[in-house]
């Protein structure tokens, strides 16, 4: 494919994604810094990518530049993603397909703050398994504590905080609907 066809593919890649991630223009806007108007014409292919429009939309759907414009792979299957730190939790995303189940390995310090959790509520549901350290899960009315090798599936529309009480930082692996990734890494 020539580069002219290579550029026609760009917009319905983007929306694609977008698609996927379920997010809005709007939301994509608000993430990236470019106009709503812009991303629906690099969308429908109004305007041509460039660089510098195409990085910051590589980084908010966390693909590689070289898969956002569809080139051909290169045969390696390693995710080399950068560390997020949020709130103090450090997450690294071990996918790289945008949109539905993102899983991630998060590393929670030591909760040193007000030991009354904040609950909160978003669609969707979450996964957590406890790989080491101890986890501190109040779901509704109940306060759980768990330990390696535990696992814990819930609706996210329940009630829910999550921490660590200690003595040591827990890893945890994490699988986040789009909501959650949103609420937990993103936002």
């Amino acid at each position: 494919m020539n580069d002219e066809g290579v550029l026609r593919n760009v917009g319905p890649r983007l929306r694609q994604l977008r698609l996927e991630r379920e997010a809005t223009l709007t939301d994509l806007a608000e993430e990236t810094g470019i106009s709503v108007s812009t991303l629906s014409r690099l969308e429908s292919g109004q305007r041509k990518p460039t660089l510098e429009l195409l990085l910051p939309l590589a980084r908010a759907h966390r693909v590689a530049l070289d898969e956002l414009v569809d080139a051909p792979e290169t045969g390696d299957p390693r995710i080399r993603s950068k560390p997020v730190v949020r709130h103090g939790r450090t997450f690294i995303s071990l996918t790289r397909r945008p949109g539905g189940l993102q899983s991630f390995k998060m590393v929670m310090p030591v909760d040193r703050g007000d030991p009354s959790p904040t609950l909160q509520t978003h669609e969707g549901y979450e996964w957590l398994y406890v790989l080491s350290g101890r986890v501190r899960l109040v779901l509704g009315t109940r306060d759980l504590k768990l330990e390696p090798g535990e696992v814990v599936e819930f609706d996210t529309r329940t009630p829910h905080w999550i921490g660590n009480p200690g003595p040591t930082p827990a890893e945890v692996l994490a699988i986040f609907g789009p909501q959650g990734e949103r609420m937990h890494v993103r936002s």
